[in-house]
């Protein structure tokens, strides 16, 4: 009792501690906050907004208590900054870094489309790259949206085309006597071959190549349209890459050779001598809140991003950016309905998919969300497939940008068992149940063929079901699903020739066809009222955070950590193990 004493008094000190830590940095921002509301915005008069694109960028916001209010930037967040600084007269130009985020074409295309916007305000685009050393064309499609673009003397452009690396463990759990079994609905449904197979099976090889070229000629169409260049000309330098800056420069692919300080230089000539370069960040964060006025046409803005689960967030400290949860979202999706100031709903998918449950969840809000006479248009970004592409399917439009992948109509359920792997380091597991299946999902006895058969017979009754719920939200026969389901995936273009989604366009297009059937005038401008809203304490913080200048930059570390590449490599690898249940989802997906 002495020890147990002992231990827990260490636990409340320990308790205690964190406790008085949040509290104090909780008061110091809500300080911090009441100074930036007296202070405004605190940014200059004439600015140039400074985006670096050289690093990951996620979709969504990603936000927790950790944060403290600084939240890392995202696809999202430069668009809607991008269009309030179009307006803002303080505003002349963007100063961009970019070259070597390995930015997917789906993402690089919504950053496109709204530097595009920026540009036709009237306001200038200058981009540096130190090189162009990624393993896609993404980087390059967003500078080539520039009016100018710079590159570093003696530096190489090794931007050649689109492709992706595979991995099969098969072999590795053979060696340590693991059982993966997998039923998949049908041939295209590629998520579990890394853990099936040793090579891609000829229908994964089709479908990979065919995404891979819908991506370089995408890109090659983009690029060469926004640098008034021939196809032709364009190509035959990607094939010689990698190539000297002199040469892409004498081909029209860049515009100057020069050090970053020289292509600030430019941006400052064009703003004026009295211009000060802002960190675009900094921006985001005094732009948040400052769209249309309360009396615009209100929209609800549904944020959908990260892998679909079942159930509701239990982590207090994070708004859980990469992860949708079916209660979660369907209520949202219910309170913009039931919200009568809330004109249309605007549902953003970035999702690979996840719990056939969830997204049936969900789905069922969206239809109820029409039924109501609340339209619904979804914004496709870097992915929507499987569970992502089911969510969407009770809207009146989708739109998906020319690289989105998206489809993968089909089924995956599987699990692994462990018990001879357990054997070979000395483990015994002995399993006991009540019931003739209570160790149908053992992660230790694999199944037979008598539950192997009963995984069948669902798997068939969930595809029959997703192939219907498609061909009814696509108002398609149901033999032409069938023919372009199979568990394949698509890009945009590719889903839009199959019907599968009813135009190309990124965000702003997608607030356009809101406004059209919600009986908005193309011209007025709307408020975004963003579901769900953050709850809790960082939901308090975040909230009055988002209408100050107030940013803080401590207590950082441990969110650093947690973001770091190989963390989250790590953590994405163990997600996409299987959880035994039955899923609409598709891991494993070609990255470029």
């Amino acid at each position: 009792m002495i020890v147990l004493s002992w231990i827990w008094g260490i636990v409340k000190s320990v308790l205690n501690t964190i406790a008085r830590v949040i509290v104090f940095a909780v008061i110091l921002v809500l300080i911090l906050a009441g100074i930036g509301l007296v202070s405004g915005d605190g940014l200059p008069s004439n600015m140039v907004l400074e985006l670096d694109a050289r690093k990951s960028i996620e979709d969504k916001t990603a936000s927790s208590l950790l944060d403290l209010g600084q939240k890392s930037l995202s696809v999202m967040d430069i668009v809607m900054a991008l269009d309030t600084a179009q307006r803002d007269t303080r505003v002349k130009g963007v100063f961009l870094r970019v070259g070597s985020g390995d930015l997917s074409l789906p993402r690089a295309e919504e950053l496109r489309d709204g530097l595009k916007r920026f540009r036709a305000s009237g306001k200038f685009v200058i981009a540096h790259s130190q090189s162009f050393y990624s393993g896609g064309l993404g980087d390059y499609v967003v500078a080539a949206a520039s009016d100018e673009i710079w590159m570093q003397p003696v530096s190489t452009f090794f931007s050649a085309g689109t492709s992706t690396t595979s991995l099969f463990l098969k072999g590795a759990f053979d060696k340590v006597e693991a059982t993966p079994q997998f039923v998949q609905r049908y041939e295209y449904k590629n998520a579990a071959n890394m853990f099936m197979q040793t090579d891609f099976t000829p229908a994964h090889r089709e479908a990979t190549l065919r995404l891979l070229q819908s991506w370089y000629d995408t890109s090659v169409d983009e690029v060469a349209a926004d640098r008034s260049l021939s196809r032709d000309a364009l190509v035959s330098v990607l094939d010689a890459s990698p190539v000297t800056v002199e040469e892409v420069r004498e081909k029209g692919l860049i515009t100057h050779i020069g050090y970053d300080d020289d292509a600030r230089d430019a941006a400052e000539t064009k703003a004026g001598e009295d211009a000060e370069f802002t960190d675009f960040d900094r921006y985001a964060q005094a732009a948040r809140g400052q769209g249309a006025g309360s009396g615009a046409p209100t929209i609800a803005f549904v944020h959908a991003a990260g892998e679909i689960l079942e159930g509701d967030n239990d982590n207090p400290l994070s708004d859980s950016v990469d992860s949708i949860y079916g209660d979660v979202f369907a209520k949202a999706i219910r309170e913009a309905t039931d919200d009568d100031s809330v004109q249309a709903i605007l549902l953003r998918v970035d999702s690979p998919g996840g719990s056939a449950i969830a997204s049936d969840q969900i789905l069922q809000a969206v239809k109820k969300a029409r039924a109501a006479g609340k339209p619904v248009v979804v914004s496709m970004g870097s992915v929507a497939a499987s569970g992502g592409y089911y969510i969407a399917l009770g809207a009146d439009r989708i739109l998906a940008l020319p690289g989105t992948i998206t489809g993968s109509i089909g089924v995956l359920w599987g699990k692994f068992a462990v018990g001879q792997t357990m054997g070979l380091v000395g483990v015994t597991a002995r399993e006991l149940g009540v019931g003739r299946n209570a160790l149908f999902l053992s992660g230790i006895t694999p199944w037979t063929e008598e539950q192997l058969a009963k995984v069948n017979e669902q798997a068939d009754i969930v595809y029959a079901d997703f192939t219907a719920k498609v061909a009814e939200g696509r108002n398609m026969p149901l033999e032409r699903v069938q023919e372009v389901a199979r568990g394949r995936v698509w890009t945009g273009a590719d889903a839009l020739e199959r019907g599968l989604v009813d135009e190309l366009g990124g965000f702003w297009a997608a607030v356009d066809d809101v406004k059209m059937l919600a009986g908005i005038d193309a011209d007025q401008r709307v408020r975004f009222k963003t579901y769900p809203a953050a709850d809790g304490l960082f939901g308090t913080v975040s909230r009055i955070l988002d209408t100050s200048s107030a940013a803080l930059k401590a207590i950082r570390g441990l969110q650093v950590l947690l973001d770091a590449e190989p963390v989250r490599a790590l953590m994405g690898a163990l997600r996409s193990m299987p959880s035994g249940r039955i899923e609409l989802t598709a891991t494993g997906l070609p990255s470029q």
